[in-house]
C-alpha cells in the first residue's frame, strides 16, 4: 500500500483513568504508523489516577498532552483534542485499546485514494458486554429510521476525517456518541470499512445501563436541534399558529352555537378554545424572542464550552 508522509496526522485520544493502557497504546501507533507524519494528542479529562503522568513520562516528541481543568467527558474531550489538532486529517480512537491502529492505513489510504470527508469503523466480533452493545444498537436503529445515514456501526471510536470536516464537528455536551451523524448532517460523505476490535486491555468501563436512555435522549436532542436551532420559529412559530387556528375554530364554532340560541358560557369547549389561542399567541412569541437570543448568540459567542489547563509538548518538556 502507498504509504502517505506528506501530510500531518493528528490521532486525538480522550484518556480517562488509563494509565496502564496509554505506554502500550502509544507504541502500538508507531508501529503502525511507521513512515507517515504524526502527532498523538493525548486529551486528558481529569484522570484521577496517573494518566497525566504516565503520559508526561513517555519523552515522546510526537506527543501532545491536553490537560483539562476538570471532567468534561469524551464529548468536550474530544473537541479539545480536534481544536488542538494540526494536521490535514484527524483520527480519532479510545483509550482502552479497542481500536487497533493497525487499521489507520487502510482507512487513511481509502479516505485518499475514494475522496472521503469521513472514514468509519464497523467493529467486527465486538468484544463488548451487553450494557455496551445494546445501546450502541438501539442508536443504529433510530437513526437509520429518523435519518437518511445508512451506517451499521455508529459507535465506533475509530474515525478518519479530513480536517474540515473535523474542524465542523462543533461536539458538546455528549454527542461523540453521534459523531458520525454529525459530520453527515454538516454534509460530509461518508464510508463505512471494518475494523478489528479488541477486548479492554485494563482498566474499568465508564458505562452502565443508564446509557441506555442517555443514548436516546441525545439523539432526540440531536434530531431536534439540527431541524430547528437555525430557524425555531419554524417550530414554535407552526405550533403557534397551529394551536391559535384551532383556537379559533373552536370559538367560531361556539359563536355559530351562541347565534342559534344556545347557551356557550359553560361549556369546558370554550375555556379550550380560549387557551388554544393564547396558547399559540405565546408560542408564536417565543419564536420570536428565541429567533433573536439566536442572532446574539452567533454575533458575540466566541467562548469554548471547554477549560484547558496546559498544552505541553512532551518531547520537548522532559
Amino acid at each position: 500500500m502507498h504509504i502517505v508522509t506528506n501530510e500531518l496526522l493528528s490521532i486525538v485520544i480522550p484518556v480517562y483513568n488509563e494509565e496502564e493502557n496509554i505506554p502500550l497504546l502509544t507504541q502500538e501507533i508507531h508501529d503502525s504508523l511507521k513512515g507517515y507524519n504524526y502527532e498523538i494528542i493525548f486529551v486528558d479529562d481529569f484522570s484521577t489516577d496517573t494518566s497525566k503522568k504516565v503520559i508526561k513520562s513517555l519523552n515522546d516528541d510526537k506527543v501532545i498532552l491536553v490537560e483539562l481543568k476538570k471532567n468534561y467527558g469524551q464529548s468536550l474531550a474530544l473537541a479539545a483534542g480536534i481544536d488542538n489538532a494540526n494536521g490535514e486529517f484527524v483520527i480519532t480512537m479510545d483509550g482502552d485499546m479497542q481500536n487497533d491502529p493497525a487499521d489507520i492505513p487502510h482507512m487513511l489510504q481509502t479516505a485518499i485514494d475514494e475522496d472521503y470527508d469521513v472514514i468509519t469503523g464497523i467493529r467486527q466480533n465486538r468484544q463488548d458486554s451487553s450494557l455496551k452493545k445494546i445501546p450502541s444498537k438501539i442508536a443504529n436503529f433510530l437513526i437509520r429510521k429518523t435519518t437518511k445515514l445508512d451506517v451499521k456501526d455508529n459507535g465506533c471510536a475509530l474515525k478518519v476525517f479530513n480536517r474540515e470536516t473535523a474542524k465542523d464537528l462543533n461536539l458538546y455536551g455528549e454527542m461523540h456518541r453521534f459523531i458520525t451523524l454529525l459530520a453527515f448532517l454538516n454534509g460530509a460523505q461518508i464510508k463505512q470499512v471494518p475494523v478489528n476490535h479488541r477486548a479492554r486491555h485494563s482498566g474499568v468501563s465508564k458505562y452502565g445501563l443508564e446509557r441506555i436512555f442517555k443514548v436516546i435522549a441525545d439523539l432526540l436532542l440531536l434530531l431536534f436541534i439540527r431541524k430547528y436551532f437555525q430557524r425555531p420559529i419554524h417550530l414554535f412559530g407552526i405550533l403557534g399558529v397551529g394551536l391559535f387556528l384551532v383556537g379559533i375554530f373552536i370559538n367560531f364554532y361556539l359563536l355559530i352555537l351562541k347565534f342559534m340560541g344556545e347557551d356557550i358560557g359553560t361549556r369546558p369547549l370554550l375555556i379550550l378554545g380560549l387557551m388554544l389561542i393564547l396558547s399559540g399567541i405565546q408560542l408564536f412569541t417565543i419564536g420570536i424572542v428565541v429567533e433573536l437570543l439566536l442572532r446574539t448568540y452567533y454575533e458575540s459567542q466566541q467562548k469554548r464550552p471547554y477549560n484547558i489547563k496546559r498544552v505541553t509538548h512532551v518531547g520537548k518538556e522532559n
